[in-house]
């Protein structure tokens, strides 16, 4: 992984986090091989438990570089609330380029389209990172809504990672039981 890479796929796991789903936590099984790690709320936040639900997996290379995250976010939606999910994905993928643009890289995202998450209807964008003219990285945002909450299944890597990793990412969302 070049030393610039690290620094961006760190960045995409923070944009991960920045929105999402739940109260009781969704059934999720990560592949074999990847370190499933504990994801915590901010230092400065309140003691209380969060009601927001992030589980994250992450594949690393022999260095323990990473090459890939996976991340399940889950926030309750309040009775009465009304969430525009197209609106909230575009937000998402809009300061993911940002993000990258800040950095010196270039970012183009497909357009939404129909998906499902589990048993949910959603809807899914996937953005191609390069640096000059050359792919580094791909990111894939999945939103869905269920009566009371809503969520953000992401997953990104290194591009040839990504690339790999394919059959991986599929299993985890064939599997995943919101």
């Amino acid at each position: 992984m070049s030393q610039l890479s690290k620094p961006l796929l760190i960045t995409v796991c923070l944009a991960l986090g920045s929105t999402a789903a739940l109260a009781a936590e969704p059934e999720i099984h990560w592949p074999s091989g990847w370190q499933v790690e504990e994801v915590v709320p901010d230092t400065g936040a309140p003691a209380e438990p969060s009601p927001v639900s992030r589980q994250r997996a992450i594949k690393n290379d022999e260095n323990g570089a990473t090459l890939m995250v996976m991340e399940l976010t889950g926030t309750p939606i309040e009775a009465g609330h009304t969430v525009n999910l197209q609106g909230v994905l575009l937000q998402m993928r809009k300061s993911i380029q940002k993000d990258f643009a800040r950095s010196g890289y270039q970012s183009v995202c497909s357009k939404m389209h129909s998906a499902m998450l589990s048993r949910l209807e959603a809807l899914e964008t996937t953005c191609v990172i390069t640096e000059n003219g050359r792919h580094v990285l791909s990111q894939t945002l999945v939103g869905a809504l269920d009566t009371d909450k809503a969520y953000v299944f992401s997953y990104a890597g290194q591009a040839d990672a990504y690339a790999a990793s394919k059959d991986e990412v599929s299993s985890v969302r064939d599997s995943l039981k919101l």
